[in-house]
């Protein structure tokens, strides 16, 4: 059964896995893979990625990506939305933290955002802004 505009944006918004795809280089499938994002009925998704990472430069040359969320129970239910980037920018510590602090337990999210400092790259906030929406609620398994 297809989702209303609220049910879709809500799903949304929930803490679920997403899987980013964005068209790749000729020759290649588009790319595809899971990452955290952030999203709020009504506004832009936006993800923290590495400033050179792969993805980062795929989003950048397509000017757009795919994002898709599911779950299994108690009911098969998916949202995806594709779109325009609409910005991109250095990811704060703040940012950083508001991300990891939807997946992880407060302390650990702090954790965690020590460690990307410390290790990782510095990171871009892309942000997209949903235009396409498709989602479906496929009921119990």
């Amino acid at each position: 059964m297809a989702l209303t505009r609220e049910e879709r944006e809500q799903f949304l918004a929930e803490p679920h896995v997403g899987a980013l795809a964005v068209a790749a280089e000729e020759g290649r499938a588009p790319l595809s893979v899971p990452i955290w994002y952030h999203y709020e009925p009504g506004g832009e998704l936006w993800i923290l990625t590495g400033r050179n990472s792969r993805k980062a430069q795929l989003i950048d040359a397509a000017g757009r990506f795919t994002m898709m969320v599911d779950r299994v129970a108690p009911t098969v239910r998916y949202v995806s939305v594709e779109g325009p980037v609409t910005g991109v920018g250095p990811g704060t510590r703040e940012d950083h933290l508001a991300l990891a602090s939807r997946y992880l337990p407060r302390e650990k999210a702090e954790e965690f955002v020590d460690f990307a400092e410390r290790e990782l790259e510095p990171h871009v906030i892309i942000r997209m802004r949903p235009q396409r929406w498709v989602g479906a609620d496929l009921g119990e398994v």
